[in-house]
């Protein structure tokens, strides 16, 4: 089989045949704050871990990481600006998020594991329990860019516009309003239930295989031409979901491999829209 790197994203035979690459750093990122599991299951050899708030947000703001703080966050383990980071999730939209959070911050040599540590651990590949260590590098901070994320007054403000296409990629409980968190999670996040008025229905999971991988180019084009979320049908696409994480998968799926332009990210999303006294709510 051949190895895959194409674009943003790497495959697990690529990533096998370069682990030991100079010039290149792997990042696990979790959505526990434990790090437990990336020592007793094990990772990725080589792969530093973050818990995905510690590395993707502001120490006490809950804003995204500025390019100070990540320069020196990614300086600490050996990154610098011309290092190539491969970020891979645990789940698989933790590392896409860290992806859309890093792009915003000013790293630009970024690359995501399709499949991510499941597929990988599915394979057979080896995984290691040690923590690796690194030696720090100095690393100017890039520049920042929010072109790529737009805030909850821009989406009341132009809700109904016309090229404006609001896409929800929840669970259909949660876009229905029957839920604010997907089945098989306790129902928290949001006063409300619902979803904003006009927002067309995708499940993420649809975009993934069972491996944990993206669909083809051709079957990712397809299913989002059947929803009408495609560059054709609208100027401007925005996605949201319930906290953004699932939202950022979509968005690889549509800059990274499908080469949409102008893909914003509602990163309130339901939480904070589903919260707020007098926004509109749709059910």
């Amino acid at each position: 089989m051949t190895a895959m790197a194409t674009g943003a994203m790497v495959s697990t035979n690529w990533l096998e045949e370069h682990l030991d690459d100079d010039g290149l750093r792997l990042i696990e990122i979790s959505s526990t704050v434990d790090d437990a599991a990336y020592h007793r299951d094990g990772h990725i050899p080589g792969a530093a871990w973050f818990f995905w708030k510690d590395i993707c947000w502001h120490s006490t703001d809950r804003q995204f990481t500025t390019p100070e703080a990540l320069a020196e966050r990614l300086g600490a383990i050996g990154v610098g600006p011309e290092t190539t980071v491969v970020l891979y999730g645990d789940p698989v939209q933790y590392g896409t998020y860290a992806f859309w959070a890093f792009t915003m911050a000013g790293h630009a040599n970024l690359k995501l594991l399709d499949g991510t540590r499941t597929k990988w651990v599915k394979e057979g590949r080896p995984l290691s329990k040690d923590t690796p260590e690194f030696s720090a590098v100095a690393y100017p901070p890039g520049k920042a860019d929010s072109s790529m994320r737009l805030g909850r007054d821009d989406i009341r403000d132009n809700l109904g516009r016309p090229g404006r296409f609001l896409l929800d990629v929840r669970s259909p409980e949660e876009y229905s309003g029957e839920r604010v968190m997907e089945f098989g999670h306790f129902d928290h996040g949001a006063e409300r239930g619902g979803r904003i008025p006009g927002a067309v229905h995708l499940s993420f999971k649809n975009l993934l295989n069972d491996d944990g991988t993206y669909k083809s180019p051709d079957e990712l084009l397809a299913i989002l031409e059947g929803v009408g979320a495609t560059p054709e049908n609208a100027d401007e696409i925005v996605v949201y979901c319930r906290l953004s994480h699932r939202a950022t998968f979509t968005w690889v799926a549509m800059t990274r491999i499908l080469g949409f332009e102008n893909i914003k990210i509602y990163d309130g999303s339901w939480t904070e829209w589903g919260s707020i006294v007098d926004f509109p709510v749709e059910n």
